[in-house]
């Protein structure tokens, strides 16, 4: 099976994984690791899904199971031209994997902007003064303008207003939701969804057909800043919603701004309390694009570091290492899959260890690339989802 084939299986079966209403990001994480994927989670049982899941968990999902025909359900969701990303893709956006708890998957109907594009993400009061909606939309059209990603929550009130003046300023937009993303919520923001998904995009960690729960949002909200550079506030009241979004926004490492408002609106309160807490303050839609794009290049200058020296101690395991005699068999694998090999050892590791010793663009790839290396026999997999290399070679 090639490789394309094989990550469209591993789909699959993941949406079946995400579709089963009772179970939690993190054990998704954890049943997918410790079974070496989606598919394997499928097949692998009763006993082994009880190393991760509650005794009624395990009969929920069994009897689930055997009603969900997985390729019809992955066909019928390709067909609303829905896609189902898994944090092993590599489409997966970068900036969500690496904040706490990242999503194991996410489903996506329209078109993800380039990685490298950067993302604002505008929040604020649903039912907003003129002022908030005059910021909102300001702000939304010279971001769309400058090829700036606004993300929000497609609501009523800031949200919905700066995402539509950014795709009427012929910018992009990413609608993160607190339902499936075949439902529109709210109904009145139809058009609004039917841009995104026309110019942007519309995500949600939910599975298709979930309604808009008031219990759905908080963790909507963290998927909001997470895919963004930055996070701006327009009108905010001391408890909402929002200030949740910008404690999830601060834990992530993302730089909070704030629209200031008058003293006396209670539409401002929050705000002001955030810029006396130290927030950054957005004073223009242009002053503020200016200062997010020397936000990334300080980001940019700080990752660049010089390249280490190998020590004396290390040019021998170096040399050792080339003397193997499976190298030549590794020398004959593509260069993708001798990076991944030589980042394997003799002590067992998960795929997120061994990825975590790579560049970025390999680690969303990690498990077709370890199954290969099992195929080759070049390595092995000791316990469910820990691999190490081959001690001898095959037939030895």
């Amino acid at each position: 099976m090639d490789q394309e084939k094989w990550k469209e299986r591993e789909k699959m079966y993941a949406c079946w994984l995400c579709n089963f209403p009772n179970i939690g990001n993190a054990q998704l994480h954890r049943l997918t690791e410790s079974c070496g994927g989606a598919e394997g989670a499928y097949h692998a049982g009763k006993e082994q899904w009880g190393r991760i899941l509650t005794p009624g968990q395990v009969e929920a999902l069994s009897e689930y199971t055997g009603k969900w025909p997985p390729e019809a359900k992955y066909r019928e969701m390709r067909e609303e031209g829905i896609e189902l990303l898994t944090i092993r893709d590599q489409d997966y956006p970068e900036r969500l994997r690496n904040i706490p708890d990242a999503p194991y998957c996410l489903f996506v109907r329209g078109r993800l902007p380039a990685e490298d594009s950067l993302a604002v993400a505008v929040i604020g009061a649903r039912e907003c003064s003129e002022y908030g909606r005059y910021v909102a939309r300001e702000l939304g059209t010279v971001l769309g303008r400058h090829g700036v990603t606004v993300v929000s929550g497609m609501a009523k009130g800031i949200d919905g207003i700066s995402q539509e003046a950014a795709l009427e300023g012929g910018g992009t937009s990413l609608g993160v939701l607190g339902s499936g993303v075949d439902i529109c919520y709210p109904a009145r923001n139809r058009g609004l969804y039917r841009r995104l998904t026309e110019g942007g995009a519309v995500l949600s960690t939910y599975p298709l057909g979930t309604p808009a729960l008031p219990r759905n949002f908080p963790p909507r909200n963290r998927i909001v800043s997470g895919l963004a550079d930055a996070v701006v506030v327009i009108e905010a009241r001391v408890r909402s919603g929002t200030l949740i979004t910008v404690d999830m926004a601060l834990e992530q490492g993302r730089e909070v701004y704030v629209v200031p408002g008058r003293l006396t609106d209670r539409l401002s309160d929050g705000c002001n309390r955030l810029i006396k807490q130290g927030a950054e303050v957005c004073l223009s839609p242009e002053s503020f694009y200016q200062e997010i794009l020397q936000l990334r290049e300080n980001k940019k200058e700080s990752r660049i570091k010089p390249k280490r020296k190998k020590t004396q101690a290390e040019e021998p395991r170096l040399a050792e290492s080339a003397e193997r005699p499976e190298d030549d068999r590794v020398m004959g694998l593509p260069e993708e899959l001798q990076t991944v090999y030589r980042a394997i050892d003799f002590y067992p590791k998960t795929a997120e260890e061994i990825g975590m010793a790579l560049p970025e663009p390999y680690r969303g790839q990690m498990i077709p690339y370890l199954m290969r290396l099992c195929m080759e026999e070049l390595i092995i997999q000791v316990s469910p989802g820990h691999f190490c290399r081959r001690g001898e070679r095959p037939g030895s």
